[in-house]
């Protein structure tokens, strides 16, 4: 499937309470709190499109949902790939337009859901398409390349402080470094450093100032 057909099935749910097409039990594992991509993997079904572990959610594209409140105003940071295997791509500062991480979020379909009220009544909201490619995001793409080089250059200064030294959280204005991980931890080894570097998996996440950002290019 591709990121267009996606955005017409999705619009076509979009403001619609979950109670009024959604079944008690689909609604019941929505709101799982051990998995909160829950809900993002219920909207995948509910377009027809097929879970999987594939790299793109789409032929053409990534999907991203993410907590709002009714307007759309972002509640939380927003998860977009883990680091451990691109490790020693960021410590080398591989290309930008290279990354896994730039695949990733080079097109990609922006869902916002609204968790207001009890879960009957939770809903997706308008997709945004964002496709850096266009002018219209010129600037974006432009900070998000700045944020990638400061934020390789953060984890190189931090594993530099000392022989033992570890990753901590780095940040740009748009999309940060942080622990992502659960028991059993992962730990993260870079061969550039030849040892551990990390007692715990860390991954990209968007900043809310990320969907603020793309929020305020469609009004």
């Amino acid at each position: 499937m591709k990121l267009i057909e996606a955005q017409t099935r999705i619009e076509k749910i979009a403001h619609i309470p979950f109670k009024d097409y959604l079944s008690a039990r689909q609604i019941e594992d929505a709101m799982m709190k051990t998995n909160k991509g829950k809900t993002g993997q219920l909207l995948e079904l509910t377009i027809g499109l097929n879970l999987s572990n594939t790299t793109l959610d789409f032929e053409d594209g990534e999907l991203k949902t993410n907590k709002c409140d009714h307007n759309g105003k972002p509640l939380e940071t927003m998860f977009i790939t883990q680091i451990a295997s691109i490790i020693d791509s960021l410590l080398s500062k591989q290309k930008f337009q290279n990354t896994k991480l730039y695949e990733k979020f080079q097109r990609l379909l922006y869902v916002p859901i609204s968790k207001d009220g009890t879960p009957a009544e939770w809903m997706y909201l308008s997709p945004i398409m964002v496709d850096l490619s266009l002018p219209k995001y010129g600037t974006l793409a432009k900070q998000l390349e700045t944020d990638y080089y400061n934020i390789c250059g953060q984890l190189n200064r931090q594993l530099s402080e000392s022989s033992n030294a570890t990753l901590h959280t780095a940040s740009g204005e748009f999309i940060q470094i942080r622990t992502k991980d659960s028991k059993p931890y992962h730990p993260i080894f870079s061969n550039i450093y030849g040892r551990k570097i990390s007692d715990k998996n860390r991954a990209f996440y968007f900043k809310k100032e990320f969907m603020k950002y793309i929020i305020s290019l469609e009004d």
